[in-house]
């Protein structure tokens, strides 16, 4: 609204200007605010509209206003347009020659209009003849404008200098700030390697070898069960070291409901009773939806493993028609305590990931006794 605002005053500003100088030029030769003119008043008009359409023309073309402005005051002592022409020069004309050629000639003008003052009879000669008042006119229509356009050209400089100055201090600033974010992300990304991707390596290394020397089957499938998930993490690792080390890294395929089974199988290997229900007609989704309804299971059947144990789980997927709502509900643990898990970051990160998809996160006790995870999924 403010630069609208800015807009439509500075498309008004020249037609007002231009009829400003109009109205003070016709006064001037009325004798209001100058010397009263013999002459008919169709001429007086014509000369004061030359001079308001070229001092609203002055922006684009400002020699024009010289012209009128010279023609004017020195056959007429129509001072408006020559007041308007010295502040455009003030704003205009560098310091050097232009400047001075321009003094020079207002200079003359003033001079020449003295002359042809002197000549003339009664008022004229009075007012705009002698040596004084040549001066004094010459003050006030030649060095106020001329002085106030050079401190509007002044000020503008240096207005252009301090945002030029403030726009490359803000670049510096944004490169600081990528440099030290970039330094930052390599830095994490050497410490989870070095760390997390070094212990889970030596995880998945144990597990192959505890395949290759269980006593039995069942031992033999634990430990390719843990071995698969294990290189499943060091994907998913190398993927977000990736997202650390590069700001654009080339990203494998991303899970989804086709996925689910997969991730529930891996649970149910673990001893875990998990329960699919697919309720309303499924339907192909959005990519963001269903990555983030895998996750949304992903992170649930992780809380069960840590804080309910082999507690018995149902997985419910509603397609609405309006979003997809997952339902991730376990039963209570035989022989725990009662005390219910807190939503922790795991909760808190997961909650931000629904909520950036538009979608929403409930997660707490229900009334069967266990804990429950809802959310609900734009389909959009």
């Amino acid at each position: 609204m403010k630069l609208g605002g800015l807009g439509m005053i500075d498309r008004i500003a020249p037609w007002v200007l231009g009829a400003a100088v109009f109205l003070l030029s016709m006064a001037s030769t009325a004798g209001s605010v100058g010397v009263r003119s013999s002459l008919p008043t169709p001429v007086l008009a014509t000369v004061a509209a030359c001079c308001g359409v070229a001092a609203g023309l002055a922006r684009r073309r400002w020699w024009p206003l010289v012209v009128t402005g010279a023609v004017a005051y020195a056959w007429l002592v129509m001072w408006p347009a020559a007041v308007v022409a010295s502040y455009y020069a003030g704003t205009r004309l560098h310091r050097g020659r232009d400047l001075w050629l321009y003094v020079g000639g207002a200079v003359a003008l003033h001079a020449l209009g003295g002359i042809v003052s002197a000549h003339a009879q009664g008022y004229r000669a009075l007012v705009a003849g002698t040596l004084g008042n040549v001066l004094l006119m010459g003050s006030a229509m030649l060095g106020l404008p001329l002085v106030a356009g050079l401190w509007v050209r002044a000020r503008r400089q240096v207005l252009d200098g301090m945002r030029e100055q403030a726009g490359q201090l803000l670049r510096e600033q944004v490169l600081r700030a990528d440099q030290a974010r970039d330094q930052e992300r390599a830095r994490i990304a050497r410490e989870m390697h070095d760390v997390v991707a070094h212990r889970v390596s030596l995880m998945v290394l144990h597990a192959g070898a505890l395949e290759v020397n269980a006593p039995d089957v069942r031992t033999a499938k634990a430990a390719a069960l843990i071995g698969g998930v294990g290189r499943e993490a060091l994907t998913n690792l190398r993927e977000v070291l990736g997202v650390l080390r590069s700001p654009e890294p080339v990203r494998g395929p991303q899970p989804t409901l086709a996925d689910l089974d997969r991730l529930l199988d891996q649970s149910r290997a673990l001893g875990i009773v998990v329960n699919r229900h697919d309720e309303g007609e499924a339907r192909p989704l959005p990519p963001t939806a269903e990555r983030t309804a895998y996750r949304v299971v992903q992170e649930a059947l992780t809380n069960v493993h840590k804080h309910a144990g082999n507690a018995e789980t149902d997985v419910h997927l509603r397609y609405r028609p309006a979003e997809l709502e997952v339902l991730v509900r376990n039963r209570p643990r035989a022989g725990a305590d009662g005390d219910l898990p807190g939503s922790g970051w795991g909760l808190v990160g997961l909650r931000e990931r629904v909520e950036l998809v538009g979608g929403r996160l409930e997660a707490g006790p229900w009334h069967g006794g266990g804990f429950q995870v809802l959310a609900g999924i734009p389909a959009a």
